[in-house]
Parts: C-alpha cells; structure tokens; sequence
C-alpha cells in the first residue's frame, strides 16, 4: 500500500503548533533536516527516524546563511516535487516536510527577502545572501561553537559552520523535535552539531548515520550530479585512498604524515585538487600530527573540476 502524501508546511508558527500538537499526544518527534534533492543517503536518515520515532518530519531548505558569496548558493540542486515522491515511497512514508521559503524573512519593512524569478534555485533563496548582509535589516544573530569549527572545512569556508548552527538552532526551535538525523559524511558538522546540543542544552537526541555510498564507492551527494563521467571516475581516488589508509592504519602503519601523504598523492594523481587531508580526534577533531593513538577520523576535501567533495572513514587501532 502507497505511503500517504505527507504534509507540507511552509510557515514556521504552522510548523511549530503542528509539533505541539503531536507532543500533546504523547509522540515522539523525529526530524532530518536536509537541503533537499534528495538521495539515498537522505533516506536512509528517513529510515532510521522512521524506526526511532512515532512522527517523521523532513526539513527542506537551501540555507543561504553556510554559503559565501562566491559558493554554489544559486546552483545548488533542487527538485522539490521529485522530493516529495522520494519521501512518499519509504515505507511508512513521512508525516510533514518543513519547506519554509525563507527562514531569515522576519517581515519587516525593508528586511524582506523575496525569491528571485530567474533563479536557478527552487528554493528561491538565491536572493537570500544580500538580505542577511543588508544595513540595518535582516539576520544578526549567530550561533558558533568556537573550537569545533576552526579547523578542515572551516578554514577553507569560513561562514560555513557559523550559518549551519544557527539555521539547525532555528530548526530545533520551530520543529521542537525529539530526536535529529544526520549523516556521518558531513562527520565535522555532526559534531558540532553534537556539541551545540549539548552547550546549549536541547533536550534532543542526535543521531549520526554511517556514510551511504554509491556501488563504486563514491559517498552520495547531492553535488555528484554536477560532476561530468570522467571528473567522477577520478573522484573515486577518494574513498579509494581512504580505504587503503584504514588497512594501512589498523595493520601497524600509525604514522599520521605518511597515510596523509599517500591519500593526497593518490588524488592529485588523479587530477583531484585536495583542498584539505587531515587526520583528526573523532572526539575534539584536533589534529593527529604524529602517531595515531586513539580512535581517530581521516577526513577529505577535494575539488574535481568545479565540484568540491567531502568525505572521511573513521579507523581505530588495535594497540589502543
């Protein structure tokens, strides 16, 4: 039997009296807050708060606020109806999606964010980022956890984790939920999304799924369908290189510099440009310079063409 079309809400006072409602019946809500053009990555998140909550809501939202003005805001992929499908044929479908125009939009006059009749972007946020940075008007308030987003994708994308926070803050505030989804592919943004949960008291549960990967290895992204044949087949030196530095790492080769060097060498050889290869405490993420001696993460950034991959694989060694 078909799942039934799930509700679709766009205002976020709707949103939030929707999630009181449920919580007034006693059911627990599970939210995956994604940017839409969904995967199976995506769903299998869905799955997994299907199987952990009586009330599945799925966040869909272009956040304007982790895009610098130079990144892909308005190429970002988006297929809201192809969306909805996707989400109708899980099994037990989804009970309502959060697809709210603009977040940043408080009504004000002069603050107005309106979408862009010749965006690319579905979503219409694509006129987003000049409201937020607009004098006098808009979005001012951030949240940041200071330690955890220094280093790999925040030095290279420095608004990033600033606009993650705050718009997964926004979210938690509006969907109320009891448990939250994310996958272990963004492993950087999951921990400090754990961490902001924990500094500022929410009373949810996050939950971070394991890495989904195509049958070649390649981690699903919603970016992947940028790239052309031949930048995907190169791209493939990622979880490749990956993979040879956990056997390497777990059958006695603990030195930090040479897995690192030996995974970049494996993607510049395959005309990838590493933006960043970084051993990294799967706790604290700082840096393991030297030797591995406790439970760590390899985590990868590289561009192939215009497109900019991330991936990792967690490695713990048995002389621990």
């Amino acid at each position: 039997m078909a799942a039934k079309d799930p509700l679709v809400i766009t205002d976020k006072d709707e949103m939030r009296r929707w999630s009181r409602a449920m919580r007034c019946q006693g059911k627990v809500i599970g939210l995956v807050p994604t940017m839409g053009y969904l995967h199976q990555g995506h769903i299998s998140l869905v799955e997994k708060a299907r199987g952990l909550s009586d009330v599945v809501v799925v966040s869909i939202y272009v956040n304007p606020g982790q895009f610098a003005p130079t990144e892909d805001l308005a190429t970002y992929p988006s297929d809201f109806q192809g969306d909805l499908l996707k989400l109708k044929s899980i099994p037990g479908g989804v009970d309502a999606v959060f697809h709210p125009l603009n977040l940043y939009d408080y009504g004000a006059e002069g603050s107005k964010c309106e979408a862009d009749p010749n965006s690319t972007n579905e979503s219409g946020a694509g006129n987003a980022v000049s409201c937020l940075e607009a004098k006098g008007f808009g979005h001012e308030t951030w949240v940041r956890v200071e330690k955890l987003e220094k280093g790999m994708c925040g030095k290279s994308r420095p608004v990033f984790f600033r606009g993650v926070s705050t718009v997964v803050t926004k979210l938690f505030n509006i969907v109320e939920p009891d448990i939250a989804l994310f996958g272990k592919k963004d492993y950087q943004q999951w921990r400090i999304i754990k961490r902001m949960v924990r500094d500022l008291d929410f009373s949810i549960r996050v939950i971070g799924s394991e890495i989904v990967r195509e049958n070649d290895g390649l981690a699903m992204s919603s970016r992947n369908v940028h790239l052309s044949s031949e930048e995907r087949q190169r791209a493939l030196s990622i979880s490749r290189s990956l993979l040879k530095a956990k056997i390497a790492a777990e059958t006695g080769q603990l030195n930090s510099k040479r897995l690192r060097d030996a995974v970049t060498r494996e993607i510049t050889e395959s005309f990838g440009r590493v933006d960043y290869a970084e051993i990294v405490d799967q706790e604290s993420l700082e840096a393991v310079e030297e030797q591995i001696a406790s439970p760590v993460v390899f985590c990868v950034a590289a561009w192939f063409g215009k497109v900019r991959l991330i991936d990792n694989i967690e490695i713990t060694v048995k002389s621990i």
